[in-house]
This record gives structure tokens, C-alpha cells and sequence, in this order.
């Protein structure tokens, strides 16, 4: 008599599937939300901060070592606030991608588990350029930063529609 019947197997399993697609639409909503936090910081950072142009990981003679120095330098010893939020909230930003791409495996969508892979993507290549931009202090790397950050935008937006309503 301790047995569940199929029927109540099937309404387990979609109570459960409705709770994984919940928590994935929080977490894109969250995401979307700290991608516009993100841009709002860089923007303090892009029209209210000078960067010197001489800090540990200026100018590199090898490009990863040197932006690794310039993250850890705009982290630690920059002493720029605006720049150690941005720098900090970058790097949450890119655990929260890998948090999402977890959650998206569960919900069980192929479609949504490329979407997170491409936004998280997207997020760590915005935050190559601004290592970059910290690296060698060109325009150029601004832009791609700001560019991956409006598609990552869109990307996790996809997903909050790919994602199907609860019934």
C-alpha cells in the first residue's frame, strides 16, 4: 500500500519541473538585473574615473598574465571605487553565468542550456574586453565590453521566453 501510483509519480515530477523552470526564470531575472547594475557601474567608471595609465598589468608583454595583474591590481591596490564594484561585480556576474547553466541542465531544455552557455559567454568575453581595456586603455575594448553586455542582455532574455509558463 506504500507505493505511488503513476499518476502520482507524474504529478511529482511536474511539481518538480515547475520549481526548476521558477528558479531559472528568478536567476535569468537576476541576471539581467546585475548585467544593468554592471552597466550602470561602468559608466561611473567610463565618465567619472581616471585610470592611470601606469598600474601593474599595463601594457603587457603577454596578455593574460597582464590582465590578470590589472584585475587584481583594480581589485586591491586601485583604490578606485567605482572601478573595484565594477571589477567585483564582473567576476559575480560570471559565477552567477555558471550558476544558471546548472539551473538550466536541471530544467531540462536544450534550447535554455544553450542559451545560459552562450550568455555566460558573452558575460566573460565582456569581462576579457574590460580586462583589456585596463590592459592597454583602448576605445575599442570599451566597446566590445559594451557590446557582449547588450547580446547578454538579449541572451538571458531569450531564455525567460524559451523558459514555459507554468500551468
Amino acid at each position: 500500500m506504500g507505493g505511488q501510483t503513476a499518476a502520482d509519480v507524474v504529478t511529482e515530477r511536474l511539481s518538480q519541473d515547475g520549481r526548476a523552470r521558477r528558479r531559472m526564470r528568478r536567476a535569468a531575472l537576476g541576471m539581467i538585473s546585475g548585467l544593468l547594475i554592471e552597466f550602470a557601474a561602468g559608466m561611473l567608471v567610463n565618465l567619472f574615473t581616471t585610470i592611470p595609465d601606469s598600474h601593474p598589468g599595463s601594457d603587457p608583454s603577454e596578455y593574460l598574465g597582464g590582465s590578470f595583474d590589472s584585475v587584481r591590481w583594480a581589485l586591491s591596490q586601485s583604490g578606485l571605487p567605482a572601478l573595484v564594484f565594477h571589477a567585483s561585480w564582473g567576476l559575480l556576474l560570471i559565477v552567477d553565468g555558471v550558476v544558471l547553466i546548472i539551473l538550466a541542465r536541471r530544467v531540462g531544455r536544450r534550447s535554455v542550456t544553450v542559451s545560459t552557455v552562450l550568455g555566460f559567454l558573452l558575460v566573460v568575453g565582456a569581462g576579457f574586453n574590460g580586462a583589456s581595456f585596463l590592459d592597454f586603455r583602448q576605445d575599442y575594448s570599451s566597446m566590445l565590453m559594451a557590446t557582449f553586455f547588450g547580446l547578454a542582455i538579449l541572451v538571458y532574455a531569450v531564455v525567460l521566453f524559451l523558459l514555459p509558463a507554468d500551468t
